[in-house]
């Protein structure tokens, strides 16, 4: 089974394969998170929120803070806390509705 190429641009700093933190990411797009490598507690906490992994994110904002989208409802991240966050660029077809 062969994974089909990727039409997802990564930005700098987001390199191959496609894995990277949160604070990498474009503005406008979307992924899934892959990793918390936060403090526990920091990781629970953004699993409370909604920040768990395999969740589908958009990023819409990002400034001195980053601004996501999760389950329909805006977050705002320090760019510290999005160092933390792992995530996989989605493709196309997988965005985030």
């Amino acid at each position: 089974m062969s994974k089909k190429p990727s039409s997802v641009k990564a930005a700098p700093g987001c390199e191959q394969p496609f894995i990277c933190p949160l604070s990498k990411l474009r503005v406008g797009s979307a992924c899934r998170i892959k990793q918390l490598s936060a403090s526990p507690e920091i990781a629970h906490r953004l699993r409370e929120m909604g920040l768990c992994e395999e969740q589908k994110i958009k990023l819409l904002s990002q400034q001195t803070n980053l601004i996501c989208q999760v389950c329909n409802v805006r977050l705002g991240l320090s760019a510290e806390l999005a160092d933390a966050i792992l995530v996989e660029p989605l493709r196309n077809e997988e965005l985030v509705a």
